[in-house]
């Protein structure tokens, strides 16, 4: 087991190990004290891990519940939400039982925002299963649900109590969702690792397999060392938002229906790059992204993503602050005027 100590004000550990789940139940009695723990995921999830837990949470002595929702990034929602307090109610939980969040990143940003706010508060549990939550969702406290117009609008900071990552969990994840994944795998080579980035730019979507031992941590520690320095995502933090910008004007301009997060994400690193980094690292990028079937542009009319960014919770007054990566393996934190970062995304030419 490789154990990762996120060292925040709410300190709490990450636990890596193949096989995990059948003992989530103890690991989990030696951390909190819960009478209750509420299973919430997803009903692609619920069919293969749900039981799973549920039995190793029983055999550990907890009562437990579970509450499924429907799939997808329009399940993030107020509407899911208010139903997850409402069974919360029925269930009679208190700020002594536990919230275990089991599956992606949608089902981890809505459990934690709702630990974060029913009862203003009770502690939640981290276990991810798909490559996007491992890698990067279920570290780091921040907590969401979408808005109609635009994406994590409404959230909150919400350490969890502890991450359990399961890579055996990846072996069932249907290929379009490992593709989904690798775009924040590589968002971690990008601004902090050269090294990594270089060996994913050496793997395929077929071999990345066989290392996901060595990448899963890698990139967590990455997001351990950030998180650690600006919890609350005031400067440093904003790297992990590469690609984002445009990633999340993806998205919402797509309705969230036709791109996944990290297609967005690696469409959104592409483009940044290509319009405001160096033509040589754009190329290493773009084939790095294909050689994970992940898409480096999109249709839509630059002029109409970049306006979308206005939307976006990372301004500052009337400024948008965004992340270039120049060169590849550091990260660079830009501000400029909505009107100044559009007009990058004006002519077709490259930068460099």
């Amino acid at each position: 087991m490789q154990k990762i100590h996120v060292p925040v004000h709410d300190a709490y550990d990450v636990l890596v190990e193949r096989g995990i789940l059948p003992k989530c139940g103890e690991i989990i009695k030696e951390i909190i004290s819960a009478e209750t723990c509420v299973i919430i995921t997803d009903d692609n999830v619920d069919k293969f891990y749900s039981d799973t837990v549920e039995q190793s949470l029983q055999h550990a002595g907890f009562r437990t519940a579970k509450f499924v929702f429907p799939h997808g990034e329009t399940s993030k929602s107020a509407e899911t939400l208010l139903k997850i307090y409402t069974f919360l109610c029925q269930h009679e939980i208190t700020r002594s039982d536990c919230l275990i969040a089991l599956g992606g990143g949608v089902v981890g940003d809505i459990t934690g925002f709702a630990a974060a706010t029913f009862l203003r508060g009770l502690p939640y549990i981290q276990i991810p299963t798909s490559l996007l939550a491992q890698v990067d969702s279920s570290v780091g406290g921040k907590t969401a649900i979408d808005l109609p117009e635009g994406k994590n609008l409404v959230g909150a900071f919400k350490q969890p109590a502890v991450v359990l990552c399961d890579p055996d969990t990846l072996k069932t994840l249907p290929e379009p969702f490992l593709i989904d994944g690798m775009g924040e795998v590589i968002k971690y080579g990008m601004i902090a690792n050269t090294e990594l980035f270089e060996k994913l730019s050496s793997y395929d979507l077929h071999s990345v397999h066989e290392h996901f031992d060595e990448i899963i941590p890698v990139c967590i520690a990455i997001k351990r060392d950030v998180v650690a320095e600006d919890e609350l995502d005031t400067g440093l933090r904003m790297i992990l938002n590469f690609g984002h910008t445009l990633g999340h004007a993806i998205e919402a301009y797509y309705h969230y229906e036709t791109y996944t997060h990290g297609c967005a994400v690696a469409a959104g690193m592409c483009l940044m790059t290509k319009y405001l980094g160096k033509q040589q690292d754009y190329l290493k990028l773009k084939a790095c992204t294909e050689r994970y079937h992940l898409p480096t542009e999109v249709p839509a009319p630059l002029s109409a993503l970049a306006a979308l960014c206005g939307n976006d919770k990372k301004r500052s007054g009337k400024k948008l602050r965004y992340i270039v990566c120049d060169p590849i393996g550091t990260a660079d934190i830009r501000s400029e005027s909505l009107s100044d970062f559009r007009s990058h995304f004006a002519s077709p030419d490259l930068k460099g």
